[in-house]
């Protein structure tokens, strides 16, 4: 019985082993086919699990400051473009408004007054300069005139100077004639009556003398007098030319006045500004949404007195999300824009979105860090750079805006 219980465990021996190879060749092939099936299907594609969902933040501040008056949002609020979000008190900025309202008005008025002024100084400047003409011709006329009368006055008291020097010659003659004829009559060597008669001319003679002594001085008293007028009308003269002098002036003066003018054309245009910038400052007293998104990050409460460029609030877009996957250098061989891809979301369980390469960065990302790395100091060791490759998802892929700006994702890209 023993001899034939030992032959029967030297036949099973075989048996079993022979079992356990085909068990363990059979594990190799599957193991083998699971490594080349791997194999295959990586070889085509490029994967990481640096990348994160990517969307627009719009950051909303304020334009200007006040006490907040209304606040109509609060945290993960969704938002449609043109929605009310916050509420500055305006009484302050109506009132800017109304007082750059009267200003624009004041200076609208004083512009007209300006404008008005410009083609009355024209005319007045032409006027002005064709009277100051006229009058300094009146005036020359005036001098000539006057010129005219002393040169007759001159002549008429040389005509009474030599009339007195005949006259008074003449009434010397008579003076001596009655001197000489005295002596005779005395002796009555001639008539008495000539006597009287030399007596009576000498007398008329020196009257005449004293006639034309006073036609001198009468002479002499026009000269004078035209002389006077001479001088007077040279005064008037010169003042005419001055007042032409002044007209001709007003040429200047008239620039100056359409400068007032254009200067009141100006102050116009800058009260227009100052109204619109008022206007502005009071429409921005309503915050609204320039966009459809969820309210984030809110650090407002009602009451709250806010100052221009103060953040209020963050609105997030959640209909434009995109991937931004930071892919090694050595995997961006055959990556290509327009080449597809599958996103595996971790929020989602694993949930896979359809997509595409949109393109890919100019540089690394080291490049853009706050301090870049210098390899041209210090000794130099080579490390593999990573470069943002930009995934759009597909359209209809994420209806429900499930993708949020910061969730970790794993993307895939076909390369081949």
């Amino acid at each position: 019985m023993a001899e034939a219980k030992a032959g029967t465990e030297k036949a099973a021996a075989p048996a079993g082993s022979g079992r356990r190879w085909r068990v363990g060749g059979a594990i190799l092939v599957v193991v083998l086919a699971v490594v080349v099936f791997v194999w295959l299907r990586s070889r085509g594609r490029e994967s990481t699990d640096d990348a994160q969902v990517d969307g627009r933040i719009t950051q909303i501040a304020a334009r200007v400051g006040g006490p907040l008056t209304k606040v109509a949002i609060d945290n993960n609020m969704h938002v449609s473009a043109g929605d009310l979000l916050v509420q500055i008190d305006p009484r302050d900025f109506q009132v800017a408004v109304d007082r750059a309202k009267a200003e624009l008005a004041d200076a609208q008025a004083s512009a007209v007054a300006a404008r008005t002024g410009v083609p009355i100084a024209r005319v007045e400047t032409s006027a002005g300069v064709n009277t100051a003409t006229g009058s300094l011709e009146q005036a020359q006329a005036g001098v000539a005139g006057a010129e005219h009368e002393v040169q007759v006055a001159q002549a008429n008291l040389v005509a009474a100077q030599a009339h007195q020097r005949e006259k008074q010659a003449t009434a010397v003659k008579a003076a001596k004639d009655v001197d000489r004829m005295r002596p005779l009559v005395e002796k009555d060597e001639i008539p008495r009556q000539q006597f009287d008669a030399a007596v009576g001319a000498s007398d008329a003679a020196r009257a005449a003398a004293e006639a034309a002594q006073s036609d001198v001085i009468a002479a002499q008293g026009a000269v004078t007098v035209a002389q006077q007028r001479v001088v007077q009308a040279k005064g008037t003269a010169e003042q005419a030319r001055a007042s032409l002098d002044t007209a001709r002036t007003a040429p200047q003066q008239l620039q100056v006045t359409q400068a007032r003018a254009a200067a009141a054309e100006a102050r116009v245009q800058q009260a227009q500004a100052a109204l619109e910038q008022a206007l502005l400052n009071l429409e921005y007293t309503t915050v609204k949404a320039p966009t459809a998104g969820v309210v984030s990050r809110k650090s407002i409460e009602l009451g709250q007195v806010v100052q221009p460029g103060q953040p209020l609030l963050a609105l997030v877009n959640l209909t434009d999300t995109w991937i931004t996957a930071n892919f090694k250098e050595t995997q961006l061989k055959n990556m290509r824009p327009g080449q597809r891809a599958e996103v595996s979301v971790d929020a989602l369980g694993g949930r896979t979105f359809r997509g595409h390469v949109d393109s890919i960065a100019a540089a690394t990302g080291a490049k853009f860090s706050l301090l870049p790395p210098e390899n041209a100091t210090g000794n130099y060791v080579k490390v593999v750079q990573r470069i943002p490759v930009k995934i759009l998802i597909e359209q209809g892929e994420d209806p429900e805006h499930l993708l949020r700006p910061g969730m970790s994702v794993t993307p895939t890209v076909f390369v081949r």
